[in-house]
């Protein structure tokens, strides 16, 4: 029951459709505003879909953001930089990027950090300090962890 391409949905299809959308996973405003522009929908049938979507609850960034923060941290191992600035990106407030990096315990920041910097100096093989800590530093770095954690930890993994 596809539409052909040239044909534009009624309200009550893109609805349904971004319904679907938003419940198979979480997605912030950006992504069904995306979405519904792809749809060529208008300016004033995009915000009267995206206000139906949050009263039904289909949509919700604070729920976007607490699932996205602890999705990346436990599964891709980022760290608190790279989640805010993907967060900023997709135009999350402030207050919503802090509340989701409430959902990331300290204990497990700090523990889920030192099994990746650990897996990461044993995997370099360089075997010219300078190159080898350069190459951790950037990929810790790069992952989002705090510049003073991945220095203190490169010094400490050096002596060893």
């Amino acid at each position: 029951m596809k539409k052909p391409m040239n044909n534009t949905f009624t309200i009550k299809e893109a609805l349904q459709k971004l319904e679907h959308f938003c419940a198979y996973q979480e997605r912030c405003h950006d992504e069904v505003v995306d979405k519904l522009y792809s749809l060529k929908m208008t300016r004033d049938e995009i915000d009267s879909i995206v206000v139906q979507l949050i009263e039904g609850n289909f949509l919700n960034e604070t729920r976007f953001a607490c699932s996205f923060a602890r999705g990346k941290h436990r599964i891709k191992h980022w760290g608190k930089i790279r989640i805010t600035n993907e967060l900023k990106a997709r135009n999350i407030s402030s207050t919503n990027i802090t509340l989701a990096l409430k959902e990331i315990s300290t204990e497990e920041y700090f523990e889920t950090f030192e099994n990746l910097a650990e897996r990461c100096w044993n995997n370099i093989l360089e075997t010219n300090l300078l190159k080898k800590r350069k190459k951790f530093c950037d990929y810790m770095l790069r992952r989002g962890y705090e510049s003073n954690l991945v220095y203190e930890k490169v010094k400490e993994l050096e002596e060893n």
